[in-house]
């Protein structure tokens, strides 16, 4: 009896399907009937997500990932139809191609194939005419969303300061709206953005998603025309949410239906401040390389426990991220020069004193080695479905019983040969002498002239865990791995 999976999904397009419920059924159904068995750790669900692109479908990727294993647990993955697997004949045919090399079938229960080139053939036309379905729909949704916004109807959620009356369908001012006045009042007069997201912040102001107001959310705030009683839609068909221009040439503009919260001198007033501060400033460049530095993602704030960002200047220091943003009220600037002179000295200190601050619930590295935990996952998960076969009365009681027998043992040898394997990486270790060895060799690496960034991060992540800049104290904390 093969072992298979089921992948169910409903999208958010507006289209007739079965629900997750009536998918699992039919497949089930199906499973029965062709000797498989579909066991419930191997349902795999995305609700209301699209099949055009698997970056966003987690369950879908978490299967890839087992069926991508060594020890793969499944052999067959069941859909209801092949749109459910993938909307992107690209994507389905990567995938499918994946799988296959792994020894998976993807099998659509309604729409069965023929063996052979014949087969291959229906099943990429299969492929095309869900992408062209999905490509068509999208169309057709984005072309009627035009439509009504051309007529001043609503067709995104409010932006802060208003909320949506479902009734009438236009958007109404509600607490909020005092905020957003007294953002284009003090930005008027004098306050940078990152003062006024910071004051924001400490006055209790939330965003929509209960976040901290950062200085993006102020200025999408005072570049956005819906403050105005003005509808803003780009001709690709969705909202512009620029936040380098207030209309950029893509987008057109609206007259509403709903309540202004500012008025037009007002408006005009800051988008002529925005335009002659943006005129002043050195367009950003990304660094067309990737910056390596020592002590880059391991040292964290200790206001807001965020972690310290490269500033680029011409004596480079690392800042809080979050404070940069407006949403930690601390300021952590420091050198980076200064930074790795303290953090050799400390690593010195530890090695001469013996100690070493072991980070809160951190875990041992883990050793090269058998990944125990998922070789006895995957022996329960044996004995999971055997019990089901026996249920399904495919086993005899004395053959299940044996094979029960058999897997039981597996795993209690398993489960010796972990704690075996961990009591020795344990004592090794807490071992101090042991532990300052590494510490030595990693200090030799830091203070070699001739070794690159990328190496010396590599082999301070090697035994350092994160390390805190205390600001009252002016002083780095480093914190190991056990």
């Amino acid at each position: 009896m093969k072992t298979a999976a089921a992948y169910l999904r409903v999208s958010t397009e507006a289209q007739d399907e079965y629900s997750l419920d009536s998918q699992l059924k039919l497949i089930r159904d199906y499973a029965a009937k062709n000797d498989m068995l579909v066991p419930d750790e191997f349902v795999f669900v995305d609700d209301g997500i699209s099949g055009r692109s698997a970056k966003k479908r987690r369950d879908f990727q978490r299967m890839i990932g087992m069926a991508k294993d060594k020890n793969r647990p499944f052999e067959a993955i069941l859909v209801w139809k092949f749109s459910r697997f993938a909307r992107n004949q690209e994507e389905s045919i990567v995938y499918k191609s994946m799988l296959a090399r792994s020894g998976v079938d993807v099998i659509s229960i309604s729409e069965p194939l023929a063996e052979g080139p014949f087969g291959s053939l229906i099943e990429r036309i299969l492929e095309w005419m869900d992408e062209f379905y999905s490509i068509r729909l999208s169309g057709e949704v984005k072309r009627g969303m035009s439509e009504k916004i051309s007529r001043g109807e609503i067709v995104t959620p409010p932006a802060f300061g208003y909320d949506l009356d479902k009734a009438a369908r236009r958007y109404i001012p509600n607490d909020d709206a005092a905020t957003v006045r007294q953002i284009y009042a003090d930005y008027l007069a004098g306050k940078g953005m990152l003062t006024i997201a910071q004051e924001l912040g400490a006055a209790g102001v939330r965003t929509r998603r209960g976040s901290l107001p950062d200085n993006r959310f102020v200025k999408y705030i005072l570049q956005n025309p819906v403050y105005i009683g003005k509808l803003r839609w780009s001709h690709g068909g969705k909202a512009n949410y620029s936040r380098s221009a207030a209309i950029p040439e893509s987008a057109y503009l609206v007259d509403g239906h709903h309540e202004p919260l500012i008025d037009a001198t007002t408006w005009h007033a800051v988008q002529d401040k925005l335009t002659r501060l943006a005129r002043g400033r050195r367009p950003y460049q990304r660094d067309s390389q990737r910056v390596e530095w020592m002590l880059k993602g391991l040292v964290r704030c200790s206001a807001c426990g965020s972690t310290l960002v490269r500033l680029s200047s011409a004596c480079p220091s690392m800042q809080c991220h979050k404070f940069s943003k407006g949403q930690c009220a601390t300021s952590h600037s420091l050198s980076i020069a200064k930074a790795n002179r303290l953090v050799i000295s400390y690593l010195q200190d530890c090695a001469a004193s013996m100690s070493f601050p072991i980070a809160p619930h951190a875990v041992p590295r883990p050793a090269a080695g058998p990944d125990y935990p998922r070789l006895i996952a995957v022996e329960r998960g044996k004995l999971r479905r055997i019990q089901e076969a026996y249920e399904a009365e495919v086993y005899t009681l004395e053959d299940y019983a044996a094979r029960r027998k058999e897997i039981s043992a597996r795993i209690c040898e398993l489960e010796q040969q972990r704690d075996a394997a961990s009591e020795k990486a344990q004592a090794a270790a807490l071992d101090p002498a042991a532990f300052r060895s590494r510490v030595l060799s990693v200090l030799d690496v830091l203070k070699d002239p001739d070794q690159t960034e990328a190496a010396k991060s590599a082999a301070l992540r090697s035994i350092v865990s994160y390390i805190v800049y205390d600001k009252a104290s002016s002083r780095l904390i480093l914190y190991f791995f056990n």
